[in-house]
């Protein structure tokens, strides 16, 4: 009783304190700001120095008045920070968290006392501990399938670690597709202190399979029920995510909030902020029971090790099992079932004020979570309209996932200091290869952009490929950036079968591709074309790494090996079936060449016949393939013989040839060390050589380069001269490379090209 006695008279001090000390203030300066009775202005854009009653004496006076002012402005606010935080700890002494009203002002208190209490957990009053420690790891569990949701995974990770400042371990409960593509991000992304481990949600389908659901998210909007059992049994806490969250602050703060628990409370939730479990959205609306409004699972605080002593995978089943008898299926995914359950056990949940899960469906009270933007800490798009729901500050809250969906991912490869990162292998390897590297070396730029790690987001678009049944299937494979764009449309046009396309964009142009290709009724037709994205970095254009990158994703035992400034013949893809096995290309090792041609005509009539492509040639619409710049890279095509071939002719390897191929897709990879221009086709071209590769022509096949612009690498190439030394340097250890590798074999290419 003392203790409260006590705590009452100093609430009450200082709320008079604030009260009183600003009125005494004004009254002090309001008596002090009159001169023979005339007001004297404090403001300096006021202040008339020509004036004869303008003195120094005054002027001196003026200033102290206005530095005793700002003194007593800092007074009153550090006393109104101190009352609130004696308002919001007060309170819950004598209430704890047991209450089952709710108001939404929890959420709309002064920002910066808001942040205090957050971190004075529930420290005592003698000595304020963080309730977060420095290199705390923070576990955060999401649930993830198929190709959309991987990627609303990446801006909700972004916003994430743009505020973060402790270790994280993400738990993703993925299916195969976003396994593949998330593990492929986390492992070329290098976060530190990211820890990332996969659960396959597909072994998981089998415990909540029984469950009716209509909602859209399907049988892994259910998942959530047995984190219990799918997450290691040593895991005490973790926080549980909607894909579709934005983080507007440090997810330490509300971490922290696991420390205000009591008693049996196992679940952080924050209340539905629509009416939907009140039952009068429309007239029959029978929705599943629920505690008042009803609780958002769209962010979750789970004591991992109580619910499991609780058993809680006995009671969501029973009480799942007792409601399904009469509501038959579930309209919200695990939402009902959890809500199904604390309406039995509302000693189970804290509540957590709503600023946590600020809801933006349609028709929602979210707007009173907040008062200012200060106020906001997640931001939950849980309407199927997502960006286009209505609320009235939907600008402002699309904005800021915006700014995180473009958000440059590599600037978060942060470390954080004071707090050692695991040892990771490849980091480790990576160092210790640009450790070797001098960095005197005119050439520097150039050797270093082979080890530079860029983020792949892999498949950004869905995908769908089911194999040809004669095991004869082909891929078109290449490689591009933002200002090739446009020619994505026509090759999907001309080339119905699958396609794998490296893109190498920045955050923002990756978005930009998506609007374009979304936009696209052609490209929204094909299923069988895999994206995949690598983020740009470093000043070179990563020509052999991107091609890298499409080969290695293709589904089909053979790949064309073309790129994307090539229109291939209509009928190509069928024919090129026909010929691998014509050919034996399963069991040989043949490289089949398209002859290429060019054309100088941005609106060109596309031949649809090799007799009809002889005629253009005639008339000088069309041309062999750089014909007037480069005519090594494809003379050994031998395209004097291929105007009368009927059967397809082998042709020797020569120096500086460079055809578009068709081969296994176990082939060799291209070499990373060339970048931007010069000598990327050239050098895979020589190592299938080196590998014994047949290069065979085709008789009936062709493919035409369309005009563009120069790209910004051969501008480089030919005004830069160091360029063109460094790839000169480059090509002789490349060679020395073959040398080396392949032994008496590969001295042909040394003299070869000392005669061209």
């Amino acid at each position: 009783m003392l203790g409260i006695c006590r705590g009452r008279r100093k609430f009450l001090a200082a709320s008079l304190t604030v009260l009183f000390v600003p009125a005494i203030t004004w009254i002090y300066l309001f008596a002090g700001s009159f001169e023979d009775g005339k007001p004297v202005s404090l403001s300096p854009l006021e202040s008339q120095p020509h004036s004869p009653r303008y003195t120094a004496s005054s002027q001196r006076e003026r200033e102290s008045l206005e530095v005793r002012m700002r003194e007593v402005e800092e007074e009153n606010r550090v006393l109104r920070k101190q009352l609130s935080l004696a308002q919001s700890r007060g309170p819950a002494q004598h209430r704890g968290n047991h209450s089952k009203t709710y108001s939404m002002e929890e959420g709309t208190g002064d920002s910066e006392s808001l942040r205090a209490g957050i971190v004075a957990g529930n420290s005592s009053e003698c000595g304020q501990q963080p309730a977060v420690e420095k290199c705390e790891t923070i576990h955060v569990a999401i649930v993830c399938a198929g190709y959309n949701a991987s990627r609303d995974v990446v801006t909700l990770v972004k916003s994430v670690l743009f505020h973060r400042r402790n270790p994280l371990h993400f738990h993703l409960i993925a299916d195969a597709i976003a396994k593949q593509i998330l593990a492929t991000l986390f492992q070329t992304w290098m976060v530190p202190a990211v820890r990332i481990d996969f659960y396959d949600a597909d072994e998981l389908k089998s415990e909540v399979s029984w469950i009716p659901n209509k909602h859209y998210s399907g049988i892994y909007g259910l998942m959530k029920l047995v984190l219990t059992k799918t997450l290691p049994s040593n895991l005490e806490r973790v926080i549980v995510l909607d894909t579709d969250i934005t983080f507007a602050t440090d997810i330490a703060e509300l971490w922290a909030v696991f420390h205000k628990f009591k008693g049996q409370q196992v679940l952080g939730l924050v209340e539905n902020q629509s009416d939907w479990y009140l039952g009068n959205l429309w007239k029959n609306h029978r929705p599943w029971p629920a505690l008042g409004r009803g609780y958002n699972t769209g962010v979750i605080l789970l004591l991992l090790d109580k619910l499991r002593k609780m058993k809680w995978e006995q009671m969501w089943r029973l009480t799942a099992e007792r409601e399904l008898m009469s509501m038959l299926s579930t309209s919200l995914a695990d939402q009902d079932i959890f809500n199904a359950v604390i309406k039995q056990n509302p000693f189970l949940v804290y509540q957590l004020p709503c600023f946590w899960n600020v809801q933006l469906s349609d028709h929602t009270r979210s707007e009173q979570c907040y008062r200012d933007v200060s106020d906001l800490k997640v931001i939950h798009w849980n309407s199927p309209k997502k960006l286009r729901v209505k609320n009235k500050h939907v600008e402002f809250f699309r904005n800021l996932y915006l700014t995180f969906l473009e958000y440059d991912g590599n600037l978060l490869r942060r470390e954080l200091f004071g707090c050692p990162s695991e040892a990771d292998v490849n980091s480790e390897n990576l160092q210790k290869q640009l450790s070797e590297l001098d960095e005197d070396d005119l050439c520097y730029e150039f050797r270093r952009e082979r080890f530079t790690v860029h983020r792949t987001h892999l498949y950004f678009l869905h995908y769908e490929y089911e194999p040809a049944s004669d095991n004869t299937d082909v891929t078109l494979v290449a490689q591009l950036s933002m200002d090739r764009l446009q020619m994505l449309e026509a090759i999907c046009k001309h080339w119905e079968g699958p396609i794998s396309l490296a893109l190498y964009l920045s955050d923002a142009e990756a978005q930009q591709f998506l609007r374009y290709a979304q936009g696209s009724e052609v490209l929204m037709s094909r299923h069988n074309v895999g994206y995949h994205i690598v983020y740009k970095e470093g000043q070179f254009y990563p020509v052999n790494l991107l091609r890298n990158v499409a080969m290695k994703h293709i589904s089909t035992p053979y790949m064309f090996l073309s790129d994307i400034d090539f229109l291939p013949m209509y009928g190509l893809y069928e024919y090129l079936r026909k010929s691998v096995i014509q050919l034996d290309l399963a069991n040989t090792k043949k490289a089949l060449i398209v002859p290429a041609f060019e054309t100088l005509r941005y609106r060109l009539s596309f031949p649809k016949s090799k007799a009809e492509l002889l005629s253009m040639l005639d008339m000088g619409t069309l041309f062999t393939f750089r014909y007037h710049v480069w005519t090594k890279g494809h003379a050994p095509t031998n395209f004097a013989k291929w105007r009368t071939a009927t059967t397809p002719y082998r042709v020797e390897w020569e120096a500086d040839f460079e055809p578009y191929v068709v081969v296994r897709k176990d082939c060799p990879e291209y070499d990373r060390r060339f970048v931007g221009f010069g000598w990327n086709k050239v050098a895979h071209i020589m190592e299938l050589d080196a590998q014994e590769y047949e290069f065979t022509v085709l008789p009936n096949a062709y493919m035409i380069h369309m005009p563009h612009a120069p790209s910004f690498d051969i501008t480089k190439f030919r005004s830069n001269k160091q360029y063109r030394i460094c790839l000169k340097t480059l090509k002789e250890e490349f060679q020395q490379d073959m040398s080396r590798h392949y032994g008496f074999a590969a001295l042909k290419y040394l003299t070869a090209e000392n005669n061209s």
